[in-house]
Order: structure tokens, then C-alpha cells, then sequence
């Protein structure tokens, strides 16, 4: 729903994201402030607005392989578990640049991931996800039988800094530029996927399998393919992971933070890119202003263990997904849309 007196002439117009002058603004606005962001922002503010950029490229993978297919996957934190590993072998050892690091590690989580993909082509539901568990379990054991000299063994890797055409990135400023910049792209290309081909393969897969086979799209390559483009997503992810926490080890990347990014998808919204973005930023924030006040509780009440701050971040990030789940099944991307189609009818009172 657009406001009176917006219309277009053509199909492109109309299918723009940013249709019209004032979103474009609103948008380039955006980005200048979050490009200036890390000139005004506290090291601390930096460091987290750098992990929920990282965060948010894993989430949006998640999105196309259980959003926008409807394949459930319980072992994205294997994914970007392999692409840090793949990252910081390839840096450490070959002092390999982040253009290369980069898409090697995505296309080595992709790899991977159609292993576990495989299984979407007979089985669904339940079942899948207990195949993608199984690949959070098999990450571990395998990263640590294999030669020390591979992936670090059960000690792990150190990673160097990331170097860009001969530039060293080792600031806070700049990994957070690095980060902010891959992000933007990976969110592009997941908003622009589903308006694809793939993208629309990928709905009418979600929707109904067997009708989506009799209007003769190949079903078993759509499955896999949600895979690859899901953990490709991961495994870019988790190289930056990598620069950015310099040392990488399996204990990093378990079942838990793939129910987490579950848990952010699902406040954000399943249907849309912006569920990731939404998501991720939402969690985040609750994440930090629940240490925040555990901090300020610990300092008060010294005899307090640090145990209790754990405990009720994960009661209150998990009551926020259940709450989500009861009020809002579809996320806040709907609740987004609906104010977004509130205020463009104002005054009229929405029906």
C-alpha cells in the first residue's frame, strides 16, 4: 500500500524496493550513518555493531535455506563453523587475502552442506532436522581428528589480521567497515534471490513440494540448492567470525547458537530478508541490555555469581521468541508492513 498520488508507468518502477524519492533518501541517510557510526560510536559499541553485521549475513543464509524453501536447518553454526576454519587456514597458513578467504570459505560451507542436503530430496520435516543436527554433531569430531597441521586440531587455529590489496585490517573501525560492506552485499543478493527464478522456485517449494514438481520444477536440485545458497551465507559469515575473535576453535560453533539463530529468524519474520535484519538486531539488543543490567546487578550484589546474568539472558531471549510465537507468529517483518501501511493511510483508521 502506497500513499495517494504515487503510481508508476512501468513494471521496473513498480518493482523497486526503494520506489519512491523519499525512500531513496531515508535509505542513502542510513548508510551514511551507519558508515560514520564507527567515528562516533565507543569501541564497545563497535566491537557489538560488528557482530550483529557478521550475525546477520549467518541469519539471512538461514532464511533462504528455512524461510523462503521451507527446509529446516538446525546446523547453521556447523556451516559458519567450517567457513571460520576454512578462513583462518587459508590465512594463517598461505596468507591468503580476505578476497580470497571470503568466498573460499562460503564455497566450502556450501560444499559441505549439500552432504546434508542430500537427505531434503527424500525426507522433510522432523526428520530433516535431525540431519542437519547430525551435521552440528559431525563438525566437531572431524575438525578435531583431522591433522594438526590442517585446522589446528583440538587446540585450534590462531588467524592473522585480514589484508585487503596490501592493507592491513586490525582496527576495530576497519573490521567493522569490512564487516558492514560484506554485509550490505550478502543482504543484497538475498533480497534480490527471492525475485529470481530460484527465488520464486524456492516459494513454490515452501508451499506445496508436489505441486511445485508438476509445474516442472526440478524439486531434488531446488533442495540442494537452498542448502548450498544457505550455507554459502554461513560460510562467509563465519570467516569474518574468524578476523574478527583471531582464534577459532569447534567449542565457538555449537548446537546452541544455531537454535539461537533459529530463535532470530523466527522474531524477525521467515518470509523476507528483513526478518534476518529485524531479527538479529532485536536479539542482539536485548542480548546487551540483559548484560548491561546483570553487570550493574554483580557490582551492587558482589555475592551474586556470574551464572545468574547467563541464566536470565537466555530466559528473557527466550521468552522473547515465545512471546513472538504466541502474538506474532509472522514476525516482526509483518508488524513492520502494518505500520508501514498505517502511517500511509493515515488519518484514515486502518480496518
Amino acid at each position: 500500500m502506497l500513499p495517494s498520488g504515487v503510481y508508476f508507468r512501468t513494471f521496473d518502477e513498480e518493482a523497486r524496493y526503494l520506489r519512491t524519492p523519499a525512500q531513496r533518501a531515508w535509505f542513502v541517510a542510513a548508510l551514511l550513518a551507519l558508515v560514520a557510526f564507527p567515528w562516533v560510536g565507543s569501541t564497545y559499541l563497535v566491537g557489538i555493531a560488528t557482530v550483529a553485521a557478521m550475525t546477520m549475513i549467518a541469519i539471512a543464509g538461514l532464511q533462504i535455506t528455512t524461510g523462503a524453501a521451507g527446509l529446516i536447518n538446525l546446523g547453521q553454526s556447523a556451516f559458519v563453523g567450517i567457513g571460520a576454519f576454512v578462513a583462518a587456514g587459508l590465512a594463517s597458513r598461505y596468507n591468503a587475502p580476505l578476497w580470497v578467504t571470503l568466498p573460499a570459505a562460503g564455497l566450502a560451507s556450501a560444499l559441505v552442506s549439500i552432504v546434508f542436503g542430500l537427505p531434503a530430496v527424500r525426507i522433510k520435516g522432523f526428520y530433516l532436522a535431525l540431519t542437519t543436527i547430525a551435521a552440528q554433531i559431525a563438525f566437531p569430531i572431524v575438525v578435531i581428528r583431522l591433522p594438526a597441521g590442517i585446522f589446528g586440531g583440538p587446540a585450534g587455529i590462531p588467524v592473522d589480521p585480514p589484508t585487503l590489496f596490501g592493507t592491513t585490517l586490525d582496527t576495530p573501525r576497519a573490521l567493522y567497515l569490512t564487516a558492514l560492506a560484506v554485509c550490505a552485499i550478502m543482504l543484497a543478493g538475498a533480497f534480490n534471490l527471492q525475485r529470481s527464478r530460484t527465488g520464486r522456485a524456492f516459494r513454490a517449494l515452501r508451499d506445496n513440494d508436489l505441486a511445485c514438481a508438476v509445474l516442472g520444477v526440478n524439486v531434488a536440485f531446488t533442495k540442494i540448492a537452498a542448502f548450498f545458497v544457505g550455507a554459502f551465507y554461513a560460510g562467509v559469515s563465519g570467516a569474518l567470525t574468524a578476523y574478527y575473535i583471531r582464534y577459532v576453535t569447534t567449542d565457538q560453533f555449537t548446537l546452541w547458537l544455531s537454535v539461537w539463530y533459529v530463535g532470530m529468524l523466527i522474531v524477525g519474520g521467515m518470509q523476507s530478508p528483513l526478518g534476518a535484519i529485524l531479527g538479529t538486531l532485536v536479539i542482539t539488543g536485548l542480548q546487551e541490555v540483559v548484560h548491561h543490567l546483570g553487570t550493574v546487578l554483580l557490582a551492587a550484589r558482589p555475592q551474586l555469581s556470574g551464572g545468574l546474568v547467563f541464566a536470565a539472558t537466555n530466559v528473557v531471549l527466550g521468552g522473547a521468541i515465545v512471546l513472538m510465537l504466541i502474538f506474532e507468529p509472522l514476525g516482526l517483518v509483518r508488524r513492520w508492513n502494518v505500520l508501514k501501511a498505517s502511517y500511509r493511510i493515515w488519518p484514515y483508521a486502518r480496518g
